[in-house]
């Protein structure tokens, strides 16, 4: 019905343009500014699938070489993104659905799809260059890199959980979408992956690249060996200086303020939004209003016509405020709604004194004296307060939640009450950084001409959240693979620290790929018109980058080589827990007449 009514008045609006040349006529209101915001959301979400997809597949042939091997994860992770909208579509009738889920959904999806398929993959093929046959090698990926993608993706949607229990619907759709897509991302990659690499066989090598298909297909990196050799030679250097740059860089975080997605988020060029200034310069009372809402028996007696009287008086009197306040009644008189023209945007500072004075001061003082009257406010800086307020008394449930069953999922699969701890730690630094990068970037304006937008004087309010649960679940992927190798190659004998130089040495180049498909899918988001989508893209590009480096290059191989065999340390009355980490598996020997497979040779240390 609604629509009925609204696409008629939209429409009529050109047609008046065209009758009458000489005039300028533009609309601006709540259905032509929600059609401008669905067709930006709309545009930019093809723009992200049109450089997403060409991004990461460029990425994977300069990993794999070859066509087929690269096509392989590309397509598990578009065929999960596609999944998990139609799964969210069945419950969108009952369920809530924010306008964001599918740019949500793209982007989460098609990070993890690649990377669990690439992590499962890359190891197949490192058994294969070591000598074992298609079934054999499959066994042993299944087997190590597979589980280490069954815990990877529980973590993850452990913590995607924890916006469950925000209260906030945005919240709980984007759990819905998040947690629908990493489930079938991390299905396809344990179950339709290995169908079709055994399908292949050794066609999965087809359509070699000239250069590009000579590269080794698995093994160490020559790089993060050195990097990590110097680490482990000087750790608590390296722990002190790695942990300074982050510590820096969260620092600007201190002053992060959530300001409410409105109108400022889109595109300043657009018609809608010029039409907006131009209302706002010549009608200023047009601008920001708060509502100041006063219910009662009668609204029109005495004792509450008069509250109303004196506050807007006092409203009149305040240089925080613009002339033109007005009242409306309701036709029964029990509800009087007060609009109270502010200065400001409705997110900075001015319209934030503005509120206090109102909430504070004012009203007190006027009309919420008056026995049998309530009184509340709403409004653009009202309800980015409110809903901030309403969301952080949450928060430390969250972090419980969070926090909680991500300790219990590391200490049960890596059977040490240190590792979890560290992990936590650990994905915190590259979090606070991201915030930090955030602040700097969007709130404080440092990044406006480079990325074509106008800073609001703050951060979507849905970010701060948001991102940490994605980053801390993102960040336990790499977590988990690397040290599934480390206590691996620690279970077979190795010693503690060339355990854990072998182990970062040999996983770097899968971390390493699957961190730059993550970077380039979120930094396409950077280069898209709505604000919301540019910090979401900015605030997981560089926290994946800054973890797969400084976090897991530098922290994490010096943290281990301070902490030696306490890295393993279970109390005993732990030592009940079951073993369901990939460390516990025994890679399937050779079949007969196999040769054996070459066993891993601990890497020069650079001099």
């Amino acid at each position: 019905e609604a629509k009925d009514r609204v696409d008629p008045t939209l429409a009529a609006v050109p047609a008046a343009r065209a009758g009458h040349p000489a005039l300028q006529i533009e609309q601006i209101g709540g259905a032509s500014t929600n059609k401008a915001v669905q067709a930006v959301i709309g545009d930019d979400l093809q723009k992200a699938g049109a450089l997403s997809l060409p991004v990461t597949m460029i990425i994977l042939l300069l990993t794999f070489g070859t066509l087929v091997a690269a096509g392989l994860p590309l397509l598990i992770g578009i065929t999960s993104v596609i999944a998990a909208l139609g799964v969210v579509a069945i419950p969108s009738g009952w369920l809530p659905i924010d306008g964001n889920l599918a740019a949500v959904i793209l982007l989460i999806g098609l990070a993890v799809g690649v990377d669990y398929s690439l992590f499962y993959l890359r190891r197949e093929r490192e058994e294969r260059a070591a000598g074992r046959s298609e079934g054999a090698a499959l066994e042993a990926a299944a087997a190590t890199s597979g589980r280490a993608v069954l815990i990877s993706g529980a973590t993850v949607i452990v913590a995607m959980a924890g916006m469950l229990i925000s209260g906030d619907k945005a919240f709980i759709s984007f759990a819905e979408g998040t947690i629908a897509v990493v489930a079938i991302a991390m299905f396809a990659s344990l179950t339709v992956l290995p169908a079709m690499l055994s399908w292949l066989g050794d066609r999965v090598e087809k359509g070699r690249i000239p250069l590009l298909g000579r590269r080794r297909p698995a093994g160490r990196s020559r790089f993060w060996t050195a990097v990590t050799a110097r680490v482990m030679r000087r750790p608590a250097l390296a722990l002190v200086l790695a942990g300074g740059l982050l510590v820096a860089l969260a620092v600007p975080a201190l002053q992060l303020k959530s300001v409410t997605s409105d109108i400022h988020q889109l595109p300043q060029d657009l018609p809608v939004i010029r039409t907006y200034n131009d209302v706002r310069a010549v009608f200023p009372t047009e601008g920001v209003i708060a509502q100041v809402v006063v219910e009662a028996d009668d609204v029109r007696s005495g004792a509450v016509a008069a509250g109303i009287g004196r506050l807007r008086a006092a409203v009149a009197r305040s240089d925080r405020f613009l002339p033109g306040s007005e009242v409306e009644v309701a036709r029964d008189g029990t509800v009087a709604k007060v609009t109270v023209p502010t200065k400001g945007t409705g997110t900075d500072a001015a319209s934030s004194g503005a509120l206090d004075e109102l909430r504070g001061e004012i009203i007190p003082a006027t009309v919420g004296r008056v026995d049998g009257a309530t009184v509340n406010v709403s409004g653009d800086a009202a309800m980015s307060r409110d809903s901030a307020s309403q969301l952080n008394s949450r928060l430390p449930l969250i972090f419980a939640f969070v926090f909680g069953l991500a300790f219990l999922l590391m200490l049960v699969t890596f059977r040490s009450i240190v590792i979890p701890i560290k992990a936590i730690v650990l994905n915190l630094l590259s979090v606070g950084a991201a915030y930090g990068v955030l602040v700097l970037v969007f709130q404080q304006g440092r990044g406006e001409a480079l990325l074509g937008f106008t800073a609001n004087g703050g951060v979507a309010n849905w970010l701060p959240l948001f991102l940490f649960v994605v980053l801390f679940g993102l960040s336990m992927d790499y977590h988990v693979f690397i040290l599934s190798r480390v206590r691996e190659l620690h279970d077979r004998g190795m010693p503690s620290d060339l355990a854990v130089q072998e182990g970062i040495s040999t996983t770097a180049g899968t971390v390493t790929s699957a961190a730059a498909v993550m970077v380039g899918v979120f930094s396409v988001f950077v280069t898209l018109s709505f604000l919301d989508f540019k910090e979401l893209g900015l605030g997981l590009a560089a926290a994946v980058l800054i973890d797969a480096t400084v976090v897991r290059g530098v922290l994490l191989p010096a943290s281990m080589k301070l902490l030696g065999d306490w890295n393993w340390y279970l109390p005993r009355w732990l030592q009940w827990l079951p073993q369901v980490g990939p460390e516990h598996v025994v890679v399937p020997p050779p079949a007969p007449g196999e040769p054996p497979p070459a066993e891993p040779q601990p890497a020069p240390v650079p001099a």
